[in-house]
């Protein structure tokens, strides 16, 4: 998937706007991982019930790479969940294909 940094806005809700307060992130930080030009995106087919969700892998400003799963909502990208990466996955950041 192709994320259009042109269009590109976020929607935070109640339940979710302290989510990466838990792991030590901002909500700014996780936002930044949608402009890394390596990151990496993928469709959450698992969890993609009601709607479809993707998960992204990306880098911040700072350097942290974070795993995040977000669906798009009327043009927005909703953020579900955020955390750093575990070493299990950094493949999947690292990964040139």
């Amino acid at each position: 998937m192709r994320i259009d940094k042109s269009v590109l806005e976020f929607e935070w809700d109640k339940g979710n706007i302290n989510k990466p307060k838990k792991h030590g992130l901002t909500i700014e930080e996780t936002e930044e991982v949608f402009f890394d030009n390596r990151k990496k995106t993928f469709k959450d087919k698992l969890h993609s019930k009601g709607e479809e969700r993707f998960r992204i892998v990306g880098e911040t400003k700072k350097g942290k790479l974070l795993f995040v799963v977000f669906t798009k909502r009327k043009g927005k990208i909703r953020i579900i969940s955020a955390r750093k990466i575990n070493k299990k996955e950094v493949y999947l950041y690292k990964k040139t294909a």
